[in-house]
C-alpha cells in the first residue's frame, strides 16, 4: 500500500490486551484490562448454586427469553476435566481434515489479505490495527507477521514483496523507540514510529508495556526465524533490543501502565491468554513456571451441561476480569498443537458454544474485538466474573445486546475441529461477512447484522488459520522443520 495512506477514521482504535489480544479500539476506552491491579489472590470455591438473571417485564421477548436460558443453563460448580485428560501431549494437536485449501477458502485467503495491502506502510513496515486508523500495538503487528508469512506461503504475494515487507518490519521492530528505553511502548502510530496514547496518534506518550502482546510477537519472531534461516538475525536483533528481564518475575509476566503520571508495575493474565503468551516467552529461555501453570487457579462452571474451565481470580477477588474467550484456545491450537493449554480446555469451551446453538439455534462463536459503534471494544464471554455469556467493557459496562458470532473464532475453530457445527460457521462467515476490504469482525446476533469493523487481528486470524491447515501442522513445529533451520 502507499505508505501515505490514511482515510478518516471509520473508528478510534485501542489496544485490549485482553487475549491477550490486545486489539485496536477507541480512545474513549483506555485498555489496561488484564495489566490493572491484578494479584495471585484465589476464589474460594463456591457450593452448588443455579445462576439466573429474571427479565424485569412480563413480555418475554425473543432475546430476554435467551438471556433466561442462557443465565438458567448455567450452574457453579461445573463438571470438571479429569486429571489424565488435563496432561499436556507431548505430540502437537493435528487437525482432522489438513490439506490443500478449497476454492472456497483460498478465497477467503485472499479476501483477509485485502485488509493488510490496503493498510501496510511501506516506509516502516506495519500496519494499522482498525482500518484506516493510524495506530497499532505489538499484538496486532505480530498478526500482520502472521498474516504475511501466510500470504507468502499461501502463493498470494511473491516472494519478492514478502522479502520486502518483512525486512523492513523486522528493521523498524528492531530500533522502534521504546518505554523508558526498555520494551515496546502499547501503542505506537506506525508512520512516525511515535510512541502513544490511545486515540492521540500526533503526541508523543509513553504508557507502559504489555507482556501479553509481547508474548504473542515472541511466537512470531520465533516461527519466522526458525522458517527462514536468512531472517534469523534480524528477528534476534528485535529481541536483543528489549530488556526482556523486565517481562517476567518469580515465574510470571509482567506489565506496566502509567497512571496520573506512576508507573505501575503488575502481574498481567488470566486463564487462556496467560498460558498462551507465556508458551511464547518460554520459546526465547525466559522463566514463566507460573504463568505456564493451567491447573492451580482454574475453576469449572457448566454452560449448557458442559463444564468449561475459567480463571478464579475474578474482579471481585483481583482487580482483573476473568474473561473465557474463544480466541487463546484458537491461537494455541494453530501455533502450538495445544502446548500452552490443554486440548481438554478447549474441547470444553468450543462444545459449550454448539450446546448453546443446539438450544437456541443462535450459531455461537464469541470471543474479544473491535466493534463498529460504541463502546467499540468488547469482550464477548462465555464466562465473565460469575455471569454467564456477558458481553463487557474492560470497565464491566454490560453490552449483551452487541454480543456477536466472530469472524475470526468461527474460522479458527472450524480448521482446528473440522466438524458439522464449525462447518455451519464457516459457511456463515462466508456468506455473510465479506467486505471489499477484508472479513468483518463478526455478525451481531440480536441486532441481525454484520459487525462492520475491519481489524488487523481478525484478518490475520483467518489467514493464520487457513496457512494452518495447508501446511497440516501447527505452525511452530511446521516453522521448525529441520530442512528448514539448517543454516
Amino acid at each position: 500500500m502507499n505508505s501515505d495512506f490514511e482515510p478518516p477514521p471509520k473508528n478510534f482504535s485501542i489496544l485490549a490486551t485482553v487475549g491477550g489480544v490486545v486489539t485496536a479500539v477507541i480512545a474513549i476506552a483506555i485498555l489496561n484490562s488484564w495489566s490493572k491491579h491484578l494479584s495471585s489472590n484465589l476464589a474460594l470455591q463456591k457450593p452448588a448454586i443455579r445462576i439466573s438473571t429474571s427479565p424485569t417485564t412480563v413480555a418475554v421477548t425473543e432475546v430476554e427469553a435467551i438471556a433466561k436460558l442462557d443465565a438458567e443453563l448455567a450452574v457453579l460448580p461445573g463438571q470438571p476435566i479429569i486429571s489424565e485428560e488435563l496432561i499436556a501431549s507431548k505430540i502437537p494437536y493435528i487437525a482432522p481434515g489438513v490439506g490443500q485449501l478449497t476454492p472456497e477458502e483460498k478465497a477467503m485467503a485472499l479476501q483477509a489479505w485485502s485488509y493488510f495491502q490496503r493498510n501496510w506502510y511501506n516506509k516502516t513496515g506495519l500496519v494499522n490495527s482498525v482500518d484506516g486508523f493510524t495506530s497499532v500495538t505489538m499484538w496486532d503487528q505480530a498478526a500482520a507477521i502472521a498474516a504475511l508469512v501466510s500470504a507468502k506461503e499461501l502463493n498470494i504475494i511473491p516472494e519478492k514483496e514478502f522479502n520486502s515487507k518483512i525486512s523492513q518490519m523486522l528493521k523498524t521492530l528492531a530500533s522502534i523507540p521504546l518505554y523508558k528505553k526498555e520494551l515496546p511502548n502499547k501503542v505506537y502510530n506506525p508512520k512516525t514510529l511515535l510512541p502513544v496514547n490511545y486515540g492521540q496518534i500526533d503526541k508523543r506518550a509513553e504508557i507502559g508495556w504489555s507482556a501479553i502482546d509481547l508474548g504473542r510477537m515472541a511466537i512470531w519472531l520465533k516461527i519466522v526465524g526458525n522458517r527462514y534461516p536468512e531472517l534469523r538475525s534480524q528477528t534476534k536483533a528485535v529481541w536483543q533490543h528489549w530488556r526482556v528481564k523486565r517481562l517476567v518475575a518469580k515465574g510470571e509476566m509482567y506489565g506496566t501502565y502509567v497512571e496520573k503520571g506512576k508507573e505501575n508495575y503488575n502481574q498481567e493474565g488470566r486463564l487462556g491468554y496467560e498460558n498462551y503468551a507465556a508458551y511464547g516467552l518460554k520459546l526465547w529461555g525466559l522463566d514463566v513456571r507460573q504463568a505456564l501453570d493451567y491447573h492451580a487457579k482454574t475453576a469449572f462452571v457448566n454452560l449448557y451441561g458442559q463444564g468449561v474451565p475459567y480463571d478464579k481470580r475474578d474482579f471481585k477477588n483481583s482487580g482483573g476480569n476473568n474473561y473465557v474467550l474463544s480466541e487463546p484456545y484458537i491461537l494455541d491450537g494453530i501455533e502450538t498443537g495445544f502446548q500452552a493449554l490443554p486440548k481438554a480446555y478447549a474441547d470444553r469451551v468450543l462444545a459449550a458454544q454448539e450446546a448453546r446453538y443446539q438450544k437456541t439455534k443462535l450459531l455461537t462463536a464469541v470471543t474479544e474485538d473491535n466493534l463498529d459503534r460504541a463502546p467499540y471494544f468488547v469482550y464477548s464471554s462465555l464466562f465473565v466474573n460469575a455471569e454467564p455469556w456477558a458481553t463487557i467493557t474492560d470497565k464491566r459496562q454490560k453490552y449483551n445486546n452487541l454480543r456477536f458470532l466472530s469472524a475470526k473464532a468461527a474460522i479458527g475453530w472450524h480448521v482446528l475441529y473440522n466438524t458439522a457445527y464449525t462447518s455451519k460457521l464457516f459457511d456463515f462467515v462466508q456468506t455473510k461477512l465479506k467486505s471489499k476490504n477484508g472479513w468483518y469482525n463478526g455478525f451481531y446476533e440480536s441486532l441481525k447484522e454484520p459487525n462492520q469493523a475491519l481489524t488487523a487481528n481478525n484478518n490475520g486470524v483467518i489467514l493464520e488459520s487457513l496457512l494452518y491447515k495447508q501446511v497440516g501442522k501447527p505452525l511452530i513445529v511446521w516453522s521448525s522443520a529441520k530442512e528448514r533451520i539448517q543454516n
